[in-house]
């Protein structure tokens, strides 16, 4: 009987609370400070953007946070999610590696992000919030927030990143259906969209710009919170249902990897992935290398400084200590929109800071070119963003390979490429640019961080 492809966990299995790394960094994770003092912020100065059940959370020293019975619940729809083994992804690149991969398309917004979009929909319901804003970039964030609300009877703003809304106006469809409101960022809506337009007319958006405009609606508005798909400790932590139950399921493999993969744009979906399997690296009971990968148009870890800066260009947010290129810098308008942010998440900027997890960037040909193979042999159409998780597995299989060693090889398919056919279109007809960044922007980038030091 041949050796099973995929690995299924019963609903009985659902990790019934997230995991927290905080307190195991290898390093006290660095406080977020206040723009104009440079002095840490308490719980208290998130509280007009967040509830404080979420905030709490944030700050949180504990290892394991229960999941509430309702979010549990709503997973039920979806997880677990499978494991599959990529045997004819292995057969055509001949390598003795085994390759594993987390599908997270079977959520019904066919990403990792309602992991977290439930949750945060879910407790900002019980602090009798009426309405949250948020940005989107490639749209996976503002489809999932979307659909939370319709569950938790919460109304849905969203600011999507110009770029995004032009090339994938099915994704802005799938949040309307879901009764969310859809602008394209920057907008003439707010007072950070105009100031954005009256400088740059022709803006393609950012992240950083469509984050500000979320922000501003909450801040202004008693009802309504701000909720992110990224970046900060809570929502990674909601996402460590995918490494739980990828460790179960490793396990009904009879493997555990020696490479862990994950595209990185705020850090989210890798995180969820790699935070359960680095929690034993902390502990000294394994040797995983780990493997985060970005795009070329968009290098935070691989070209970015570790410093203070804001999380949004207007300048909104308080400084968060993180690789960054610089809250003004706007990345080409690259198909993986939801990688084109100018910061990285501050817990995974540690562990990439003290040489726990390294780094690589690719071009959108070398991303896509992966991808087509990975749909060819396995069947899946990845996201634009998972396609440079699996560039960097082709390459650690091909080396594999040549090196005559058998490695065991997990990364994260964090979401299906159903909405991208454009992209892909772009790709299989030459039309694809193969766009980096400027040196000029990202120099400019650094010019416009804060004065406020890192300590040591």
């Amino acid at each position: 009987m041949a050796d099973p492809v995929q690995f299924n966990l019963r609903p009985d299995d659902l990790p019934s609370a997230w995991y927290n790394i905080l307190p195991d960094l290898p390093v006290p994770p660095l406080p977020p400070v206040h723009p104009a003092t440079g002095e840490p912020i308490g719980p208290d100065a998130l509280a007009p953007l967040f509830p404080m059940s979420l905030i709490m959370q944030e700050v949180s020293t504990e290892r394991w946070h229960d999941i509430p019975g309702p979010v549990m619940d709503v997973y039920r729809l979806w997880r677990p999610t499978p494991l599959y083994r990529a045997r004819r992804l292995v057969e055509a690149l001949q390598t003795p590696a085994h390759i594993y991969f987390k599908y997270e398309g079977t959520s019904p917004a066919g990403s990792h992000k309602p992991n977290t979009a439930i949750a945060q929909a879910y407790y900002n319901k019980e602090a009798g919030i009426r309405r949250l804003s948020t940005e989107t970039g490639a749209g996976q964030w503002g489809s999932a927030l979307s659909w939370a609300c319709q569950l938790f009877g919460l109304e849905c703003l969203v600011f999507m990143v110009k770029a995004s809304y032009e090339q994938k106006p099915y994704r802005r469809v799938f949040m309307e259906v879901n009764g969310a409101e859809v602008r394209s960022s920057p907008s003439t809506t707010t007072h950070a969209g105009e100031k954005i337009l009256s400088e740059h007319r022709d803006s393609t958006g950012s992240l950083g710009i469509a984050i500000s405009e979320a922000l501003e609606v909450a801040a202004t508005n008693e009802d309504t919170n701000y909720s992110l798909g990224s970046v900060f400790n809570h929502v990674l932590m909601h996402q460590t249902v995918i490494g739980l139950e990828a460790k179960k399921q490793m396990e009904m493999a009879g493997e555990y990897p020696d490479i862990v993969i994950g595209c990185v744009g705020g850090g989210s979906n890798y995180a969820g992935l790699s935070y359960p399997f680095m929690a034993d690296r902390l502990a000294g009971t394994t040797s995983t290398k780990f493997i985060a990968t970005e795009p070329a148009a968009c290098p935070t870890f691989t070209r970015g400084k570790f410093a203070y800066d804001f999380g949004d260009t207007a300048e909104l947010t308080p400084l968060v200590p993180m690789y960054t290129l610089g809250h003004t810098f706007v990345p080409e308008p690259v198909h993986a929109g939801g990688l084109r942010y100018h910061g990285d998440a501050p817990s995974m900027s540690i562990l990439v800071r003290e040489g726990l997890m390294e780094a690589r960037a690719y071009t959108q040909n070398q991303v896509f070119e992966a991808g087509v193979q990975f749909a060819r042999t396995q069947g899946f159409i990845p996201g634009p963003e998972p396609t440079h998780a699996i560039r960097a597995t082709i390459d650690e299989a091909i080396a594999a390979r040549e090196a005559g060693e058998s490695k065991v090889i997990l990364f994260n398919l964090s979401g299906h490429g159903h909405f991208d056919m454009l992209a892909y279109d772009d790709y299989l007809h030459g039309r694809l640019p193969e766009v980096e960044f400027e040196e000029a922007a990202l120099q400019d980038g650094f010019a416009h961080l804060p004065t406020v030091p890192i300590p040591g």
